[in-house]
């Protein structure tokens, strides 16, 4: 097998913020990833209200990325029509990277909620997974989990700080290793909420995406932006 191992790190980026950034940063350290792919979705099945255009998600993406030689952004979910499935972009990363180790990225919210995702058996099957540490959620909370047989010793040793990542197989032919990342209290919904009141997103993302979210006037309706613009000097008073 090859030595090269890269990361794999979904979501819908909407808008991508310094907590994604860091976590897969401290990610990459702690796995020794030669690389990590950023794949923001293209049209989730579950839509979330707010979600900004995929061209629009994926160009943030690309932007916050790029000063990270270690990072790279793909654009396979955005160009692929119809729903964006996890299990159809794994398959096609496997083929195109097909020498590497591949890990799938996600938060401990989000492996517990694997059963409700699509084809979840065969997903992981098909690929090592790395679950990090999530504010508000608890590494012993994986005990639930069907796929994954841990320690409870090594879940608790990781809540209370006293190691960083330990290493479990899956219940399948794969293998997860838990990490913990440096909180973040930053959420991508605080960030548009933020937008839309006309409060300032400064240092809660990088400077290029901040202005891109602004010149694009994007998570606003036309009446916030139209305000906005008021706030800023816009427009002349008749």
């Amino acid at each position: 097998m090859s030595d090269i191992r890269i990361g794999i790190l979904g979501g819908t980026f909407n808008p991508i913020h310094f907590g994604h950034l860091r976590a897969a940063e401290e990610v990459r350290e702690v796995l020794g990833l030669d690389k990590v792919l950023f794949v923001p979705s293209g049209n989730p099945p579950l839509k979330t209200e707010g979600l900004a255009d995929s061209l629009h998600r994926y160009e943030m993406a690309r932007l916050a990325a790029a000063g990270n030689r270690f990072f790279e952004v793909l654009d396979i979910e955005c160009a692929r029509p119809g729903k964006s499935y996890t299990i159809d972009t794994v398959k096609a990363l496997k083929e195109r990277y097909h020498d590497a180790q591949l890990s799938f990225i996600l938060g401990i919210d989000s492996f517990l909620d694997l059963p409700n995702w699509y084809e979840p058996e065969e997903l992981v099957s098909l690929v090592d997974f790395t679950v990090m540490s999530r504010p508000g959620a608890l590494f012993a909370d994986l005990l639930t989990s069907p796929y994954l047989a841990p320690d409870r010793k090594c879940l608790e040793d990781l809540d209370a700080g006293e190691v960083l990542s330990c290493r479990f197989a899956l219940r399948s032919s794969k293998a997860a290793v838990l990490a913990r990342v440096t909180p973040m209290a930053i959420s991508s919904t605080d960030i548009r909420r933020r937008v839309r009141q006309g409060l300032t997103i400064k240092y809660l993302l990088p400077e290029d995406v901040e202005s891109f979210i602004i010149s694009n006037r994007l998570f606003s309706t036309e009446e916030d932006a139209e305000n906005q613009d008021r706030k800023r000097g816009y427009f002349l008073k008749k």
